[in-house]
């Protein structure tokens, strides 16, 4: 289902908003201000939702793998792939972080705007609170994703990582420590209420052969 007058702009990108998928909110926008990729870049974008980071990406040269746990998601993205000129560039797959794709698969960059906010119980069992529902701490996906993702990355490759301070930024520093990685904050913005949101830039301490 689709909502075909609700829209977002970014550059000169025009994005549908479908329902049952995450609406981009400051999170995105911070992530995608920030967000420089060299053209022949092979890229992932995890939980593209919307689309708008993996074609981003796209128009800025790179070829991405666009993924989602939701299907309404993946419909949505591909839908303004189309309406953004960049769907030779790009494919799409619906997969629980990285558990759709080929082990030996990897990529120059990831990117991820996490579901970062503390939920309860339950707040995670709609396709909308998927997309931003981290269970207790905030942290139930950003820890199984770091455990992940080194397996799907270069070894002179980047991971953008997006949270918030709710979930604990200090922590996520060393998660990435503890699987041989070093993240840095690229880029924050405050929020009212004592929340920052926090763009992480994460490499491998020592490149692996």
């Amino acid at each position: 289902m689709h909502s075909p007058d609700k829209k977002k702009f970014f550059s000169d990108c025009v994005f549908e908003v479908c329902e049952e998928v995450y609406e981009p909110s400051e999170d995105t926008f911070l992530f995608a201000e920030n967000l420089h990729v060299k053209a022949g870049t092979f890229a992932l974008d995890m939980g593209t939702g919307i689309g708008i980071l993996g074609i981003t990406a796209a128009k800025q040269g790179a070829e991405v793998v666009a993924l989602d746990i939701n299907p309404h998601s993946i419909h949505c993205a591909k839908q303004n792939a189309r309406r953004n000129k960049v769907s030779e560039k790009m494919a799409f797959l619906q997969t629980d972080l990285f558990s759709g794709l080929c082990k030996t698969v990897k990529f120059d960059l990831i990117l991820f705007n996490s579901p970062y906010l503390p939920s309860e119980e339950g707040e995670d069992k709609t396709w909308l609170g998927r997309a931003w529902a981290g269970g207790a701490s905030g942290r139930q996906v950003i820890d199984k994703f770091i455990t992940q993702a080194p397996g799907h990355l270069e070894s002179a490759g980047e991971i953008l990582l997006l949270q918030s301070t709710l979930a604990g930024v200090e922590q996520t520093k060393k998660n990435f420590r503890a699987v041989g990685m070093k993240a840095e904050i690229a880029a924050s913005r405050a929020l009212p209420f004592f929340e920052t949101l926090v763009l992480l830039k994460a490499s491998f301490i020592v490149e692996r052969p």
